[in-house]
């Protein structure tokens, strides 16, 4: 498990947007950057910054995978058939840390990896503690019996400010989920608006 070096705010405060959609974010109380200069108005950004900030912010979505998985996806994106940016979003998706936290079972990406990497989860019966692991339609995930009463999962479950997706069924009261087909990017419900395309860009620089 990769550490997360820097507070989730943060990348808030240097996009200037909520990113998960949370009622706690700075951004909800001041939109420009951090720092001194976070008021002064910026130029105009060139295209290699604009496609720099895009990777930045679906990558930092995730709970900030590391640069070198990635890239990874990037590689798999486009070696698969089909729109690259769409096959990123689809790979993202299928994150069993991405499919614990759209589920409702936490409040955030970054707690759903952690829950993950706890070993709270169990695939089709399976103990799984690898929160980049690829879920496929189909596919039932499910929090293990004792820590189906963990506060923060039913904290999580009953939360008002996002819903589940269409893709994905779930039943809180067994606390189950079963991913009913890879998403494409319309229907993933990201706060903000997000530009794979900009990221396959950035990488095939």
């Amino acid at each position: 498990m990769s550490k997360r070096v820097q507070a989730k705010h943060k990348l808030d405060r240097r996009m200037g947007q909520n990113i998960w959609g949370r009622p706690k974010s700075p951004v909800n109380r001041r939109e420009y950057g951090p720092g001194q200069h976070g008021q002064r108005r910026k130029g105009k950004m060139s295209d290699f910054g604009t496609q720099l900030r895009a990777k930045q912010k679906l990558k930092g979505y995730y709970a900030n995978i590391t640069e070198k998985q990635f890239r990874r996806y990037y590689a798999e994106a486009i070696r698969l058939r089909g729109d690259s940016s769409e096959n990123l979003i689809g790979l993202l998706e299928r994150r069993l840390d991405a499919v614990v936290y759209r589920s409702k079972f936490v409040a955030t990406p970054f707690a759903a990896r952690q829950f993950v990497n706890h070993g709270h989860v169990r695939v089709n019966g399976q103990r799984v503690n690898i929160p980049s692991f690829l879920v496929k339609a189909g596919d039932v995930i499910e929090v293990k019996e004792s820590s189906k009463q963990l506060e923060i999962v039913i904290v999580a479950s009953q939360l008002a400010e996002r819903d589940v997706p269409d893709y994905i069924e779930v039943d809180h009261g067994k606390m189950t989920a079963r991913m009913t087909r890879i998403p494409s990017l319309s229907e993933v419900p990201y706060p903000v608006h997000m530009e794979p395309n900009l990221v396959i860009e950035f990488y095939s620089r």
